[in-house]
């Protein structure tokens, strides 16, 4: 019998395939105890699934490279620091050989002890990583009752579940799942990102969806609309069916503009730059016609290692992505180690009582200035075969400006002694992602060559909202008077300095942000080159001068939803 259900489009696609129900991984396993010969055995049960579940992870890690990899390796470093965690471990060698407790309800003794913990702690931030816990509990008892060929048998399914992670969504693409729907969710979640990177359809949010879908109905979904349909009907498969030829249209219109100028209506030239963390990423920026590389990120070189790179090698990646874009300004960031993102080198702080809050990005450089000054003369030294900018994230305040530009100065000085051929002039840049840098811009401005604003972090800073955390879906959006007014005062003031300013978070990338932005006064995005094509598309079918008569109807907004009716009323119809 058909039924809908209603969600939040959080990835574009229709799809038509079988439910797979995934329920969630809350243990509710019952106590069950085991004979005392048969301890060993039950140990080596439980070991295996846990060396399964690292194998995964790792071979995971290894098929990934590029943005991607930067954002599922946040999870997948974490998640594989608490699978080797010597407590998690000894925790359940102790319940199964001294409690005498099967695998499966070791499991749920010790997840429901550590989860205990963490949700005791004052800290916000570290209560939400109980989910981390229950994902990593989860795939291990996943794995001890794996059915060989399972995760084979995905192919043309849709799979529903409670909720997907990051780390989940690239394994599940690549077994066949065709898309995804969440009972709970957010379209700005780091799911939700990774979905769209790779262009595989997700609903979040749709209630109901566990208890009414069965394992083989026909399901049809729509990315776009958040629309899930139980046994659609005939008019709903001739729906699908013009949404695919539509979807197909699309895509060959955009490819078509992979040459084409980013050109508003009204002539107007706007600069997309693109993210990148590796050569492939570079080439696909380069083959999108992008502008330059506008954020490069550098923790990929200290990520997954137990010792700090070194000048040479760093220096040669900064060299091969220079030469890479022919002549194109790049980005490079310096490392923004801390906060989710593990390392195994010792350089970032473990067991901070807030990490999000703690000692990372510019902090972290300034706190070792011997690593600081090591990625500085390899920046320095690839200078010399291209045009290379230089961007500090995290920053604050002045201070830590002024601190870098004479590591700066003190680097170069030395490379020119030494005989190295550097850039006449390296151009600085900040990050504003941090709110008290927003405020403060007119203090430090003078400071700078260019900016970027790094909206993921700003709006999570602005609204106290961990994009991260699930349950406050709600509450992160870039459609917050407060995040509107922040960056209005932003690219007001660059643009009266004269200082450039581009935006490199997700807000960039998203498409349907981009009349805001553009009213707003922005010229340069950067974004994960996978959006490019879109965002161009979107770009061309827009009148800047119209848009920026219009800001201050946007400026007036009260709440998230005059924000909506905005932009909805200054997206052009498709085809319009």
């Amino acid at each position: 019998m058909r039924q809908e259900f209603h969600g939040t489009g959080a990835s574009r696609g229709s799809v038509l395939g079988r439910a797979r129900v995934r329920l969630p991984h809350a243990l509710e396993v019952a106590e069950e105890q085991i004979a005392g010969e048969a301890i060993d055995a039950e140990l080596a049960r439980l070991h295996a699934a846990i060396t399964t579940v690292r194998g995964e992870m790792h071979a995971l890690r290894e098929r990934l490279h590029g943005a991607l990899a930067h954002e599922v390796g946040e999870f997948l470093d974490l998640h594989t620091l608490l699978l080797d965690d010597p407590e998690l471990l000894q925790g359940l060698n102790e319940l199964i050989r001294i409690g005498r407790y099967s695998a499966d309800y070791a499991l749920r003794l010790q997840r429901d002890r550590i989860a205990s913990v963490f949700q005791d702690m004052d800290d916000a931030y570290f209560r939400s990583r109980v989910e981390d816990i229950d994902q990593v509990i989860g795939r291990v008892h996943a794995a001890l009752h794996r059915q060989e060929g399972e995760l084979q048998g995905l192919a043309g399914d849709i799979l529903i579940t409670d909720s997907v992670a990051p780390a989940e969504i690239a394994q599940l693409q690549a077994h066949g799942v065709m898309a995804i729907v969440t009972a709970s969710g957010s379209p700005l979640s780091h799911s939700a990102i990774l979905a769209r990177s790779l262009h595989l359809p997700l609903v979040v949010g749709a209630p109901g969806v566990l208890q009414k879908i069965n394992d083989g109905d026909t399901l049809m979904i729509d990315g776009g609309n958040g629309l899930v349909v139980l046994e659609p009907n005939a008019e709903d498969l001739r729906g699908h069916r013009a949404r695919a030829r539509e979807l197909k249209r699309e895509r060959r219109e955009l490819h078509r503009l992979r040459r084409e100028p980013t050109r508003t209506l009204d002539g107007v030239d706007i600069k997309l730059y693109a993210n990148a963390e590796s050569r492939e990423d570079v080439a696909e920026a380069h083959a999108l016609g992008a502008a330059g590389i506008g954020l490069y990120r550098t923790e990929f070189l200290f990520l997954q290692r137990r010792e700090l790179p070194d000048e040479e090698e760093q220096f040669r990646a900064y060299r091969d992505l220079v030469l890479g874009m022919t002549g194109r300004t790049v980005t490079v960031r310096t490392v923004d180690l801390g906060a989710d993102k593990a390392d195994h080198t010792g350089l970032a702080l473990r067991d901070e009582p807030n990490p999000a809050l703690g000692l990372r990005g510019v902090r972290l450089s300034l706190a070792r200035p011997d690593v600081l000054e090591t990625q500085l003369r390899a920046l320095l030294r690839a200078s010399g075969y291209g045009p290379l900018r230089i961007l500090l994230p995290m920053v604050s305040s002045r201070t830590e400006i002024r601190e870098v530009r004479a590591h700066l100065e003190r680097v170069a000085e030395a490379l020119r002694a030494q005989g190295h051929a550097i850039a006449d002039r390296v151009p600085l840049g900040a990050m504003i992602e941090v709110p008290a840098a927003a405020i403060a811009l007119a203090s430090f401005i003078d400071e700078v060559d260019f900016l970027s604003i790094g909206t993921n972090d700003l709006v999570q800073y602005l609204l106290a909202a961990d994009r991260i955390n699930e349950a406050l879906g709600e509450l992160y959006t870039p459609l917050h008077p407060a995040v509107v007014r922040v960056l209005r005062d932003v690219i007001r003031l660059a643009r009266a300095r004269e200082v450039p300013v581009a935006v490199c978070g997700e807000m960039a990338g998203d498409a349907s942000f981009a009349p805001l932005l553009l009213a707003l006064g922005l010229t340069e995005f950067s974004l994960h080159p996978a959006t490019m094509l879109e965002l161009r598309h979107t770009i061309r079918s827009h009148d800047l001068s119209a848009l920026r008569r219009r800001s201050a109807g946007l400026l007036r907004a009260g709440d998230h939803a005059a924000l909506v009716r905005w932009l909805t009323a200054n997206t052009p119809a498709p085809g319009g």
